[in-house]
């Protein structure tokens, strides 16, 4: 299984994800877009893997990448090549895919719920994950959905937080973050600086301290979660839905 990663900014690997699939023996191109890394032919690979990063999806002047990424995942996908997206990466899909992605009514920034849809509660991707779970939020831009999308999961503010066509997926919250991935994040100006915005003053610790204490939990469903999306969408072999 060789798998590219598309990574935006280097505190934002695959986390948990790039586990399961080194567990499995794939072997992962990963190119940092933001450094100047040059896009392979899509081709070339089994699934594709993008990721979260500071900017939008519409930065085109200043990330003239963003045109040739969106390019690449629109022809990716429209072909049937498995595609998964977090956060900045499922705005990508969205984007490339025609719908439009803007920001929102306010930041969306801590450990909140998301609740899954009749949708999801009958694909195997999301077999044996509880119908509301925590997750680590941490953007300001929405999207609409694609042409035929199906909507996975929502939140309170933002009702469009995961959804699938064909063989990609997208979700707009993170089930991969570690602690340590976390401190990262908060050492970027940008992230601290959109974290004490939306939380106030101090928010930086009180929301680490949070995620360490959620963190295994979060991560076990973000474990679940890609793992069946590798059986039934990239190796063919679909998780039956538990009872």
């Amino acid at each position: 299984m060789r798998v590219l990663v598309l990574q935006h900014i280097a505190c934002e690997p695959p986390g948990v994800y790039e586990d399961v699939l080194l567990e499995m023996g794939a072997q992962i191109v990963r190119i940092e877009l933001d450094e100047g890394g040059s896009l392979p032919d899509w081709r070339d690979f089994d699934a594709i893997i993008a990721m979260g990063g500071p900017m939008s999806v519409n930065d085109e002047s200043d990330h003239p990448w963003l045109v040739a990424e969106k390019r690449l995942i629109r022809d990716a996908v429209g072909a049937g090549v498995p595609f998964w997206g977090a956060c900045l990466g499922v705005q990508l899909l969205a984007s490339s895919l025609g719908a439009r992605v803007y920001p929102g009514p306010a930041p969306e920034v801590g450990i909140l719920d998301v609740t899954l849809t009749e949708a999801a509660l009958a694909d195997p991707v999301f077999a044996g994950l509880p119908r509301v779970m925590p997750t680590l939020q941490w953007h300001g831009d929405t999207f609409d959905l694609p042409e035929n999308a199906v909507l996975l999961a929502s939140s309170a503010e933002y009702p469009n937080q995961a959804f699938r066509t064909g063989r990609a997926y997208g979700l707009q919250f993170h089930l991969e973050v570690s602690r340590d991935m976390a401190i990262a994040w908060a050492a970027v100006p940008v992230y601290a600086e959109s974290l004490e915005r939306t939380l106030g003053p101090g928010a930086t610790p009180r929301l680490i301290a949070e995620i360490a204490g959620r963190a295994p939990a979060m991560l076990d469903h973000g474990r679940a979660l890609f793992t069946n999306w590798l059986h039934a969408a990239v190796l063919d072999q679909p998780t039956e839905i538990s009872a």
